[in-house]
């Protein structure tokens, strides 16, 4: 608005001299033309005709103008329509009277019309302002950044640079900017509270709207208090959440470590008692029980640090043409189904690459073919099931569980989330947490669905090999 307004007075600048030269030819074509309808007319038509020349000209250009035009239409009428003609003498008082009158008139009206441009003018800034204090302020408080409010400032004055500054112990120093970085003598300045101050740089603006100003600065201070405000209550869910992760970590490490750990203590007890007489298939159930607790730490402390690297964004990612059966038979390989427990896998040997991290890829699958085992019965197999479609391998894993509700499928991917899962032998609940993370770091897409006929499908998107 303002930079409207210093638009509007360069522009009223370069056409003053236009305008002064037209009112002239204006008067004098209005001349030329009553002149010869002199003896028509009347002193009163001629000089409510003049008059009305000079309304038009407080109108459009002004009071300066207006006054001019009201002297030189003055002359004009003395000069040519009043007697004795061409001559500046009058005959008589009362002709004086009515070329006194006429000034008078005149001045008048031009003041009055010149006036009510002005409050018509004064009326557009205020609605100007009011729009534009009505969009800044009308967004909530967390959706109004600091940033957004100095680009009005900065686009409303014309200037080059906004900015905020902010007074301590040092000295003031910029707390947010736009444009161009705040001067030592900025062009505009306002308080916006304690210790901060609403800054311009750019061309000098002619008696500034002060209270206008105050305003736009009481808006940046409210929204530096707001964004504020916005990263204390972030950090604060941040710690929540790291403090949560922490107990969660605690307790579940304290619990999944020390059961195998007391299992590989009485399995080598009892193989240490010289005074327990064992047969070697008793001793060899108690070195499976042995390996098996030690599979399962293993397990847990390599779930562990996958966690922490993903969420640390230290994951090492190698994608590079893969094939997704081999993947999945290493996967199954490495990771066998429980005795009695089948997995049914239909993946082509003929599909495209996939575009993945293969050592990434088999821990995903096998974490989700761990998961599907676990969540289904057992007389049912898991399908593994893989296609080629489009620029993309779709893998899924389905089984025949109890399915997961709608509103918890997002909640099973978050760390240490077993639902309604109360045993103690199926690990921290991290499977479902690292496949998600291991997935999206690979550019592919981990969504949970429902079984037709009951369970849960899980789709793995990965995107083909280029």
């Amino acid at each position: 608005m303002h930079a409207h307004e210093a638009g509007r007075r360069r522009r009223t600048a370069i056409r003053r001299p236009a305008a002064a030269f037209a009112g002239a030819a204006g008067l004098a074509v209005l001349t030329a033309v009553l002149v010869p309808a002199r003896p028509s007319l009347s002193l009163a038509s001629i000089v409510l005709i003049y008059l009305t020349a000079v309304v038009l000209v407080a109108a459009t250009s002004g009071l300066p103008m207006a006054l001019v035009t009201a002297v030189a239409s003055d002359a004009l009428v003395n000069y040519f329509f009043v007697p004795p003609f061409h001559t500046l003498t009058v005959e008589n008082r009362d002709l004086v009277i009515t070329l006194a009158v006429y000034v008078a008139v005149s001045a008048t009206v031009s003041v009055a019309v010149d006036l009510a441009a002005r409050q018509r003018a004064a009326a557009a800034r205020s609605g100007v302002e009011a729009a534009l204090l009505a969009r800044i302020t009308e967004a909530p408080l967390e959706e109004r950044p600091l940033s957004a409010v100095l680009e009005h400032v900065r686009d409303t004055f014309g200037m080059t640079g906004a900015a905020l500054l902010e007074r301590d112990a040092d000295g003031e120093r910029p707390v947010a900017a736009v444009g161009e970085p705040p001067s030592a003598r900025p062009t505009l300045s306002a308080s916006a509270g304690e210790h901060l101050r609403l800054v311009a740089d750019g061309p000098a603006v002619f008696a500034a709207d002060e209270r206008f100003l105050a305003l736009l600065a009481t808006a940046a201070a409210r929204a530096l208090q707001a964004e504020r405000l916005t990263a204390e209550a972030a950090r604060t869910r941040e710690l929540t959440e790291i403090d949560k992760l922490r107990a969660a970590l605690l307790a579940a490490v304290g619990h999944d470590l020390r059961t195998p750990l007391a299992g590989i203590k009485a399995c080598v007890s009892s193989l240490r008692e010289p005074d327990l007489e064992l047969t070697d298939a008793q001793q060899a159930e108690l070195l499976a029980t042995v390996d098996a607790s030690t599979d399962k730490m293993n397990d847990l402390v390599e779930n562990l640090l996958a966690l922490s690297r993903l969420q640390a964004g230290a994951l090492s990612v190698q994608p590079r043409p893969t094939a997704v059966d081999e993947i999945a038979a290493a996967a199954l390989l490495h990771t066998p189904p429980p005795p009695g427990r089948a997995v049914d896998v239909d993946v082509p040997d003929d599909l495209p690459p996939a575009w993945t991290d293969p050592g990434l890829l088999e821990r995903v699958l096998a974490n989700l073919v761990a998961n599907a085992l676990h969540a289904g019965p057992p007389d049912r197999p898991v399908h593994v099931w893989a296609r080629h479609e489009g620029g993309t391998i779709r893998i899924q894993i389905v089984d025949h569980g109890p399915g997961i509700p709608a509103d918890q499928r997002e909640r099973v991917f978050a760390p240490f989330q077993r639902l309604d899962d109360r045993t103690t032998d199926h690990g921290l609940g991290l499977g479902l947490a690292i496949a998600r993370g291991f997935t999206e770091a690979m550019n592919g897409t981990l969504t949970p669905a429902d079984t037709p006929g009951g369970g849960t499908t899980m789709t793995l998107t990965l995107p083909t090999a280029p």
